[in-house]
Order: C-alpha cells, then sequence, then structure tokens
C-alpha cells in the first residue's frame, strides 16, 4: 500500500503546488488506457473511415497528442512538463475501441497526468465525431496502466481491468 500523504495540501490542509525544483530530472514515461464501447456498426465504420465528420482515429490521435502537451492548463496542480513524445494508439474491437496513451519527458515530476489526459481527450474526440450516429457510446475503464522513472519506482497495473490493448493498430 503506498503512503496516504497528500503532497498537495500545506499543513493547514491548503491546495498547493508541489515543489519540485529541488529533484533531479529524470527520464519518465506513463501509459494510460480506456475504452470506448459502442454498436458494431459504428466500429465498422470507423475502421472503413466512413464517418461523415473524417477519419475519426487520426482526428483523435491529434487531440491526444494535443491534450498531453496542455494538461497543465486544464489540471490546476498539475506542473508545466515539457514533453519529449506522445504517441496514441488504438485497437478496434468488435463494440469498442480501447485506447493507449504513451507520453515520455525528462524531467523532475511524472507524465501519469498527461498520459491519462491525452487517452481521456482522445476518447472524446471519438464520441465526439461519432456521435451523430451512435448516442449511446460509453467512455470507461480509464486507468494508468504503467509509470516509470521518478523516486517511486516502477509501477504496472495487474490484470484486473477488463480491457488490454495487446494488439495496437497503427492508422
Amino acid at each position: 500500500m503506498s503512503d496516504l500523504s497528500f503532497t498537495h495540501l500545506d499543513p493547514m490542509g491548503r491546495a498547493r503546488m508541489v515543489d519540485v525544483t529541488p529533484k533531479e530530472p529524470t527520464h519518465r514515461r506513463a501509459v494510460a488506457r480506456c475504452i470506448v464501447s459502442m454498436q458494431p456498426e459504428t466500429t465498422a465504420a470507423v475502421a472503413n473511415r466512413e464517418v461523415k465528420k473524417g477519419d475519426v482515429l487520426a482526428v483523435a490521435r491529434v487531440a491526444g497528442i494535443q491534450a498531453a502537451k496542455r494538461t497543465s492548463d486544464v489540471i490546476p496542480l498539475c506542473h508545466p512538463l515539457l514533453v519529449g513524445s506522445v504517441s496514441i494508439n488504438f485497437e478496434i474491437g468488435d463494440d469498442h475501441i480501447a485506447i493507449e496513451a504513451q507520453v515520455d519527458t525528462v524531467d523532475r515530476t511524472g507524465v501519469e497526468m498527461e498520459a491519462l489526459h491525452a487517452c481521456s481527450v482522445a476518447a472524446l474526440t471519438i464520441y465526439d465525431m461519432c456521435k451523430s450516429a451512435d448516442k449511446g457510446m460509453v467512455i470507461g475503464e480509464l486507468a494508468l496502466w504503467e509509470k516509470t522513472g521518478g523516486r517511486s519506482g516502477v509501477y504496472r497495473r495487474g490484470g484486473d481491468v477488463a480491457a488490454t490493448v495487446t494488439n495496437v493498430v497503427q492508422s
């Protein structure tokens, strides 16, 4: 079990931005995943590039990359980071699209929030582009799957979450 102290609170319980200036920059990576569940006809339309708004996965990939770079603009106590690389990949299933976001940096704090933000914005973009055909879509299972670098070391999620992106589709 991890330490349950909240570093974003000062001794009086007020929100604060954690001071990372004494830390040395190290290579850090985070991987997040989520799923957009939808009707099989919707996944087929996405796979065949038949969605009227355009190439859904291409637009979602760019949206996810932009989101990773702008995370500190949306999450109030998140540090602005120089993001070194972002990759967004998709796996199309019969009734879902699985999304994986990987973010790398060399900095004083981790990129977990950037990976989670990228994954969620990519999912929201898929929803936005497909909502006219399928209003019943559900975005779920957003989770951090891996984190490396920094003082806390390596974290890898166990097999307890139903969706695992293993055969990633490059599109």
